[in-house]
């Protein structure tokens, strides 16, 4: 039997936006018998045209945050009381927006889907949303329900911080590699030239000021009175210490004017063990990434353009990030898929995500895979990559959660089980809610990937 969203009778919306997702949300109501008027990219005569039926709340599904402030603002200037939900990606606008409208109610499809992902890939949790404050709480079945219990940081076990320790000082890039070189191969004229002398029976602080100057390639002050064959040693030293300062100087340089996504020391540093690898740093694999160190788990990035805008951010936030393709195994097998806690596609290509988690398999078939799939038409059913890993649809997640807001149910959040979508409620509790088909909306014939 057909479940119906509302059964109170058909109310009036308007959806604006041509994403899968404002498809999605036209379709599911539609489905259950309501009026929408669905706009793409409308004019100020559209807007308020399609405002003069007074529907009952209005949606703004964009990848654009500043028209979508755009958009809702208008809409909030033709009528002061419609609840809005609007899909906003950058915080400091959605503050701003719910600053000045506080009718609307602001998310976006990267906040809705973290959680989602973030659960398989810490744990064997469904998801790890968050409770009151920043309290995490693991979506598990328990006694056959969908239930909440807190998150147990201490699964994470050792492992994680030794990883942590253990990418201490290690490169991860070309440049980096040959500083370290350089460094390595002058500390070791310093030290190799050092004891030398001290076997020869040269004070200490001497040897030292001795070894320094090799190292500098002045030669030592008291040259003439050791042994020929020290003299040839230092000299070859010298000789050698002009390459290593070369290269020092090069990879110096190199990290000063890189983008520097991947730190010596620090927080940024790429862990060896007890780590997710995320795939695709765009919204969703940011907001991932964010939701994986609030849960105590080391993450580290792959993301193919050094460009790419959440890139900057992703520094900003203290979260390592390595240039590559993460279908490539070398990359991989650098960023220790082996000794991983899963890895995670998160692209905005699903074509792109399941190369990445059929690389994954092949080099390590042992490590969990998490996959964000469902965008791409082609391959719509993600039922049919289930061998693949544990599926997420961020388009079905985002648009039950619009939805239940739309129809006025207070949905503090949004998990999916079994090929269903869950919503929860301010109680805790989790009600499936359906979705209608992906073609069910013939407003928008082209739809873009969230």
């Amino acid at each position: 039997m057909k479940e119906v969203l509302n059964p109170d009778g058909a109310r009036s919306f308007v959806v604006i936006g041509e994403t899968n997702l404002a498809r999605r949300v036209c379709a599911s109501l539609l489905d259950a018998a309501h009026t929408v008027a669905h706009l793409t990219e409308p004019r100020d005569e559209e807007l308020r045209c399609a405002m003069s039926s007074a529907p009952e709340a209005v949606a703004v599904l964009l990848h654009d945050d500043v028209a979508a402030l755009r958009y809702a603002l208008a809409v909030a200037h033709m009528s002061g009381q419609v609840p809005i939900i609007v899909t906003i990606f950058d915080r400091t606008v959605a503050d701003e927006l719910l600053r000045l409208l506080p009718q609307c109610h602001v998310t976006s499809p990267a906040d809705l889907v973290a959680p989602t992902l973030a659960g398989p890939c810490a744990d064997t949790a469904i998801a790890a949303l968050r409770g009151g404050g920043q309290r995490a709480e693991a979506v598990r079945m328990i006694d056959g329900e969908l239930g909440a219990e807190p998150w147990q940081r201490e699964r994470m076990g050792r492992r994680s911080r030794l990883g942590g320790l253990a990418g201490q000082l290690r490169p991860h890039d070309a440049g980096t590699r040959i500083m370290l070189a350089g460094l390595a191969g002058m500390l070791a004229a310093l030290l190799g030239d050092w004891a030398w002398l001290l076997s020869l029976g040269a004070h200490p602080a001497e040897a030292l000021f001795d070894a320094a100057r090799v190292v500098a390639t002045v030669g030592p002050a008291t040259a003439p009175r050791h042994s020929s064959a020290y003299q040839l040693v230092s000299s070859a030293i010298m000789l050698c210490t002009v390459v290593f300062s070369a290269m020092f100087t090069a990879g110096v340089i190199d990290r000063m004017l890189g983008p520097k996504l991947v730190g010596l020391i620090g927080p940024r540093t790429v862990p060896r063990s007890g780590h997710v690898i995320v795939v695709g740093i765009g919204q969703v694999g940011l907001r991932l990434c964010c939701e994986l160190r609030r849960l105590g788990v080391p993450v580290v990035g792959v993301e193919r353009d050094p460009h790419a805008p959440n890139v900057r951010l992703a520094r900003t936030l203290g979260i390592p990030v390595m240039v590559g393709h993460g279908g490539d195994r070398a990359v991989l097998d650098h960023l220790h898929l082996g000794r991983a806690r899963a890895l995670a596609a998160v692209g905005s290509d699903d074509l792109d995500n399941i190369a990445v988690a059929i690389a994954a398999q092949g080099v390590s078939p042992g490590t969990r895979v998490v996959l964000r799939a469902g965008e791409h038409e082609a391959i719509a059913e993600t039922r049919s990559l289930l061998p693949l890993g544990t599926i997420r649809d961020v388009t079905s997640l985002a648009a039950a959660y619009v939805l239940a807001r739309l129809l006025g149910d207070p949905a503090t959040g949004v998990v999916a089980h079994r090929h269903r979508i869950f919503v929860r409620s301010p109680g805790g509790t989790f009600a499936p809610w359906p979705l209608a088909a992906r073609d069910g909306c013939s407003h928008v014939n082209v739809a873009v990937p969230i």
